[in-house]
C-alpha cells in the first residue's frame, strides 16, 4: 500500500478521498488555487502545495504543477477525483513517466471510453446494446442536419468529449437544430477544448440508470449494483439512489453483465461507471437499455453504492492501484437496504436553477449518524466562488426500504440552515416528498414535469415568520442594552433599557420590514414577564425566548415553542425554519423614500463571467422573453433575455468581455 499520496482535486472529492486515507494510515498532500487557499481539503490533508490561480485553467488542470507538487512531497500516487484530470489520458501517461502512480484506468481504457462516437462503436462490437444516433467523424453542420433528420426528432447533441451536460442541447424540431448545435458546440469548446459533438434519438421517457463496475489488474472484474440518477436539471443529476426503483432482477443481472462486459472490453481497471437510458415507456424492461457512455473514474454519486453494499469504494482504488486483486468476488456482493443522495447547491431553483455566489455566512448540517452521512468540501465562513461547481454538500441517506429512506431524507433536508447563498433545499424537499417520485414513476423529464408542484413561486412571509423576526431584533436589542448597562455607571438608569420606556405610558417600540415588495409594519409592545405583543400583523402575537450568540433562536409564539435560525447580514434579517428560508430587509424609517427608484431597464449580470454573444444591436426592437445576451459563468451557459418588450438603449459589454457581478449589461428603454 502507498504511504503518501497527492489529491489532484479539490472541494467534497478531496475530502472524501481524505478521510479513507487516513484511516488507512496513508498520509496525504492537497492542492490548492488562490480561491482555496483556506479551504476545507487544505486543512483536513496533511501537507498542502499552491498551484496557482483560481481559474482551473490556470491551477487544477495544469498537468506539470500537480506532477511537480507531487515530487516535491514526495507523493507515490494521484488520486485524480472526479471532472478536472481525472479522465485525462494524457496526464495518466505524465503520471507514469514521472514514476507516480495513477489511481485510475490505463491511459488506454480512458481513450477508448473518452470519445463518446469512438465508445459507442466499441461497444457495439461488444455486443452492447447503443441508442440510434450519429457517432461519425464528419462534423459538417448541413451533414449533422441531415442526420438528425435520419434519427428522427426529437434527438439530443452531445459534445463527443463532454460530461455532465456540459455541451448538450435537446432538439424537437429542425428549425431549432443549428442554432442549438452552435450552443453546444460553443460551450463544449470552453469546457473541454474540443467542439466535435455526436447525435443521439431522444427517448422521451427515459430513465439514467447506470452501473458500478470495477476491475484489478489481475484479469477479474464485478459490478457493484445499479444506481439510478433520472431525476436532473439542465441534464446535471440532482438527486440518486440505489438500487433502482421498480428493477427486475433479470434486468439488473443483463444490465450488471452488459457493464462488465464493457469493462473487459478495454482492458479497464480500477473504479468506472457504465451509463444506460432505459425506455420506460412501458415499463423497465431487459431488453429496452442502451449504452450511453461509460465514465473512466469515480461519480460523484458514488456514496449510495457504498451505503447498500458496506463498501468504501475509494479503498477499493487504493488496493487496486497498487496492485491487489479486487476485495470480494460478485457472488460475495449483496444490496443490502436503499440509500438516497441529494446534491445541496447554491443556486435558485425559482430562477432557473441559476448558481448562487456568496459567503456562507450560516452553514449548518444535519447531525451524521448510521443514516445520514454529509460529504462536504466547505464550513461555515467558506465563499462560493464563480470558479467553481456550486455544490455544497452531498446529503446520502440510508434505511431498510425506499420509503423509509425518503421519509428520512425529508427530514435531514429540513434540518439544513444555510444563509449567504440562495440554495435548492427545499426543492429538494418538494422532490423528495412528491407523490409520482414517492411511487417510482421517474423519467429524466421529471423535474420539467412536475415543475409547478417542485418549484412554486414564493410565497409572503407568514406570520410566524415576521413575529420571530420581530423578536429577534427586540432580544439583540434587549442584550446589547444590557451589555452598554454594564459598563456604564448606573445599571438601573431607564435610559440603558430598550423597553420602549415611556412615562405614563406602555413602552412599544415600531419595526419596520419589507419582504421584496411589499411594506410591512409591526409595533412591539414590551410586557412586565419580558415577553412582547406583537401588533400589525395579521393577528396579534405574544412572544417570548432566547437569542443565543450564534443566531439560535427559542422562542414561544402564543404558547407554541418552536426554534429557528435568524442571521442579520447587510441590512436583512433571514429567518431560518425547517425547510424555509426568509430574507427580509429592516428598514430605517428615516431613510424610507430615499432609495433611487431608476434603473428599472437594466439588466445586470447575475454573476461574474464572460459574455460569450451579444445577440442585438443598439436601437435593436426586443419583445418580451427575446435572447439578447449570452452570458458563461460557473461552467454553464445563462442566457440574458429581455423582462418586457422595448428598444435596447444601450449594450455596455461586448463578446469576450469579462464582466463582474451586478455590472450593467445593457439598458432597455420603452417604446416611443
Amino acid at each position: 500500500m502507498f504511504r503518501k499520496i497527492l489529491i489532484a482535486n479539490r472541494g467534497e472529492i478531496a475530502c472524501r478521498v481524505i478521510r479513507t486515507a487516513k484511516r488507512l494510515g496513508i498520509a496525504t498532500v492537497a492542492v490548492y488555487s488562490d480561491a482555496d487557499a483556506t479551504a476545507r481539503h487544505v486543512a483536513m490533508a496533511d501537507e498542502a502545495v499552491h498551484i496557482g490561480a483560481a481559474p482551473v485553467r490556470e491551477s487544477y488542470l495544469l498537468a506539470e504543477r500537480i506532477i511537480a507538487a507531487a515530487k516535491l512531497t514526495g507523493a507515490e500516487a494521484i488520486h485524480p477525483g472526479y471532472g478536472f484530470l481525472s479522465e485525462n489520458a494524457g496526464f495518466a501517461r505524465t503520471c507514469a513517466a514521472a514514476g507516480i502512480v495513477f489511481i485510475g484506468p490505463p491511459p488506454a481504457a480512458i481513450e477508448a471510453m473518452g470519445l463518446k462516437g469512438a465508445a459507442k462503436a466499441l461497444m457495439e462490437k461488444a455486443k452492447v446494446p447503443v441508442v440510434p444516433g450519429y457517432h461519425g467523424d464528419d462534423q459538417a453542420p448541413d451533414l449533422l442536419a441531415k442526420e438528425a433528420e435520419r434519427i428522427g426528432y426529437p434527438v439530443l447533441i452531445k459534445a463527443v468529449a463532454g460530461g455532465g451536460g456540459k455541451g448538450m442541447r435537446r432538439v424537437d424540431v429542425a428549425k431549432d437544430f443549428m442554432a442549438a448545435l452552435e450552443g453546444a458546440r460553443r460551450e463544449a469548446a470552453n469546457a473541454f477544448g474540443d467542439d466535435k459533438v455526436l447525435l443521439e434519438k431522444y427517448l422521451v421517457k427515459p430513465r439514467h440508470i447506470e452501473i458500478q463496475v470495477f476491475a484489478d489488474s489481475h484479469g477479474d472484474a464485478v459490478h457493484l449494483f445499479e444506481r439510478d440518477c433520472s431525476v436532473q436539471r439542465r441534464h446535471q443529476k440532482v438527486l440518486e439512489e440505489a438500487p433502482a426503483p421498480g428493477m427486475p432482477e433479470e434486468m439488473r443481472a443483463a444490465m450488471g453483465g452488459a457493464a462488465v462486459a464493457a469493462a473487459k472490453a478495454i482492458g479497464y481497471v480500477g473504479a468506472g461507471t457504465v451509463e444506460f437510458i432505459a425506455d420506460v415507456s412501458d415499463g423497465l424492461r431487459a431488453d429496452r437499455f442502451y449504452f450511453m457512455e461509460m465514465n473512466t473514474r469515480l461519480q460523484v454519486e458514488h456514496p449510495v453504492t457504498e451505503m447498500i453494499t458496506g463498501q468504501d469504494l475509494v479503498e477499493w482504488q487504493l488496493r487496486v492501484a497498487a496492485g491487489d486483486r479486487l476485495p470480494l468476488t460478485q457472488d460475495d456482493l449483496v444490496i443490502d437496504g436503499h440509500a438516497v443522495e441529494a446534491r445541496v447547491y447554491a443556486e435558485d431553483p425559482v430562477k432557473n436553477f441559476l448558481p448562487s455566489v456568496g459567503t456562507l455566512v450560516r452553514l449548518r448540517a444535519p447531525a451524521e449518524n448510521a443514516h445520514v452521512r454529509v460529504d462536504t468540501g466547505v464550513r461555515e465562513g467558506d465563499a462560493v466562488t464563480p470558479y467553481y461547481d456550486p455544490m455544497i454538500a452531498k446529503l446520502i441517506i440510508w434505511d431498510r426500504d425506499r420509503p423509509a429512506a425518503l421519509r428520512r431524507m425529508r427530514q435531514a433536508l429540513a434540518e439544513y440552515q444555510i444563509a449567504g447563498v440562495t440554495t435548492n433545499t427545499a426543492f429538494l424537499m418538494a422532490l423528495a416528498g412528491h407523490p409520482a417520485f414517492g411511487a417510482g414513476d421517474l423519467d429524466t423529464g421529471f423535474i420539467e414535469r412536475f415543475r409547478a408542484d417542485l418549484i412554486p413561486q414564493p410565497e409572503p412571509a407568514s406570520v410566524t415568520v415576521l413575529a420571530l423576526a420581530a423578536l429577534a431584533i427586540t432580544l439583540d436589542r434587549r442584550a446589547l442594552a444590557a451589555e452598554q448597562a454594564a459598563r456604564g455607571g448606573d445599571r438601573w438608569s431607564p435610559w440603558a433599557a430598550v423597553n420602549g420606556w415611556r412615562m405614563n405610558d406602555a413602552g412599544a417600540d415600531d419595526l419596520h420590514f419589507r419582504d421584496r415588495d411589499t411594506d410591512l409594519h409591526c409595533r412591539v409592545e414590551y410586557l412586565a414577564d419580558g415577553s412582547v405583543r406583537l401588533f400589525g400583523l395579521e393577528s396579534t402575537v405574544v412572544a417570548g425566548g432566547t437569542l443565543e450568540p450564534d443566531g439560535s433562536l427559542d422562542a414561544v409564539l402564543d404558547g407554541r415553542r418552536l426554534r429557528a435560525g435568524i442571521v442579520r447580514q447587510d441590512g436583512e434579517i433571514i429567518v431560518l425554519l425547517p425547510g424555509q428560508t426568509h430574507r427580509l430587509v429592516l428598514v430605517d424609517p428615516r431613510q424610507a423614500g430615499e432609495e433611487d427608484e431608476g434603473g428599472s431597464g437594466q439588466l445586470n449580470a447575475p454573476m461574474p463571467g464572460k459574455i460569450v454573444q451579444v445577440l442585438v444591436e443598439e436601437g435593436a426592437k426586443v419583445e418580451k422573453g427575446q435572447p439578447l445576451m449570452i452570458l458563461e459563468a460557473m461552467k454553464m451557459e445563462h442566457t440574458i433575455a429581455a423582462p418586457g418588450s422595448g428598444i435596447v438603449a444601450k449594450i455596455g459589454f461586448r463578446a469576450g468581455d469579462q464582466v463582474p457581478e451586478g455590472a450593467t449589461l445593457l439598458s432597455l428603454e420603452d417604446e416611443e
